[in-house]
């Protein structure tokens, strides 16, 4: 058997080459660390590099600590504050990538997301150039932590790495087939931390019962208000062939939980019925389908029209029949899971962690960052931006 590699030192130790962990490693080493990156996957970014349908949504110009979710919404702020949009931006233009808006604010790469990834890789080899370094460890499996009154000690199938700093940046439990984990909880836990119970976020939803007739509809997509308990986005739902997804149901399944009604609004600031209430209207099922087709998708309108009747043709026959049409209430039995959801809510408890450095209070020297933390950004790159900003928020405390 031959001998195990000598352990390996450095000043920080980041375990994830993801957005969070290269930027993270890019700025420490640019700060003069000598820092060693490990992954488990044979290659750095996987999720930058499917996410936007391939154009990697890398930020939103209009973000703030609304946008996020978490049990303790002011958590984000200091990090947020510290480094915003403008600032990644910023990054992106001194690369020459070409970049473009689309709706909401969301900032798309022109090109491909590998541009993203390129630039997070050329920032930690500029390292060299600050007097430190960044050395990129991949398919290190097997990970294992201790830590003494050295620091940290991390033994891998790649061999064994020591460092007083050690951050966290292996994300959630969203998408598994990209080789996601539940690590960051594990450690989270090995070190005292306490843990918001993991949940699939940003995902399409399962209806079921009398509700799986709306599959009927796959393929059917209308812009909607989506209504999760207090909170309401106005997006497209889309039918789908297991329930209901487009960017309204994926923003309101981060607020949804099992057993809530999930309310919709088919028609926001349009009143379906008006053509039936005109003096000398008919007031038929007829005219009733006629309405809806005018205004919504043929296919939703006639499936309305079928299973939402009014109960008869008075004016406040109508008038329930048309506040029914923007309270429209359905109860999904789950969601699509991990395997679908872009994100995973919940995570490392922030009441755990600083909020200026992500170091936790109780561990100094340990940092998480990250999907792996309880704050959830909403559908358009507002995730990317907590990636990043977290990233640098315990980069400058390395």
């Amino acid at each position: 058997m031959p001998p195990a590699p000598p352990e390996r030192r450095f000043d920080v130790l980041i375990l994830g080459a993801g957005a969070a962990g290269l930027l993270s490693a890019a700025t420490a080493g640019q700060r003069g660390r000598r820092v060693a990156v490990l992954d488990h996957n044979a290659q750095p970014g996987r999720k930058i590099l499917i996410s936007g349908g391939g154009r990697c949504n890398f930020t939103n110009i209009h973000c703030t600590p609304a946008n996020f979710l978490s049990q303790n919404p002011h958590f984000a702020k200091s990090a947020l504050a510290l480094y915003q949009p403008r600032h990644f931006l910023e990054l992106v233009e001194r690369h020459r990538i070409p970049w473009h808006e689309k709706t909401l604010g969301q900032l798309f790469c022109d090109r491909s997301a590998h541009d993203i990834l390129n630039m997070l890789l050329a920032e930690c080899e500029r390292a060299s150039l600050s007097g430190g370094s960044v050395d990129l460890i991949y398919n290190a499996r097997s990970l294992a932590v201790e830590r003494d009154a050295a620091g940290f000690r991390v033994t891998s199938s790649q061999g064994g790495f020591t460092a007083p700093a050690l951050v966290v940046a292996t994300g959630g439990l969203s998408i598994p087939q990209l080789g996601a984990t539940g690590l960051a909880y594990d450690l989270a836990r090995q070190f005292g931390l306490a843990i918001i119970p993991p949940r699939p976020a940003l995902v399409p939803l399962v209806l079921g019962g009398i509700e799986a007739a709306w599959t009927a509809l796959s393929g059917v997509s209308t812009e909607i208000i989506a209504h999760a308990g207090r909170t309401q986005f106005r997006e497209k739902l889309l039918v789908t062939h297991r329930g209901l997804s487009g960017p309204a149901i994926l923003q309101a399944s981060s607020y949804w939980h099992a057993g809530q009604p999930l309310t919709i609004d088919f028609a926001p600031g349009r009143n379906l019925l008006a053509p039936l209430l005109a003096p000398g209207a008919r007031r038929d099922i007829a005219t009733f389908r006629q309405a809806l087709r005018a205004v919504l998708p043929q296919r939703l309108a006639a499936y309305l029209a079928e299973t939402a009747p009014p109960a008869g043709w008075s004016n406040a026959a109508l008038d329930s029949a048309e506040r029914g049409l923007h309270r429209y209430e359905f109860y999904p039995t789950g969601t699509e899971g991990f395997a679908k959801a872009e994100v995973t809510a919940g995570g490392i408890d922030t009441a755990a962690l600083h909020a200026r450095t992500m170091e936790a209070r109780t561990v100094p020297g340990l940092f998480f960052i990250g999907e792996a933390v309880d704050v959830t950004g909403h559908l358009g790159g507002f995730n990317f931006q907590w990636a990043w900003a977290s990233a640098v928020a315990a980069a400058r405390a390395l």
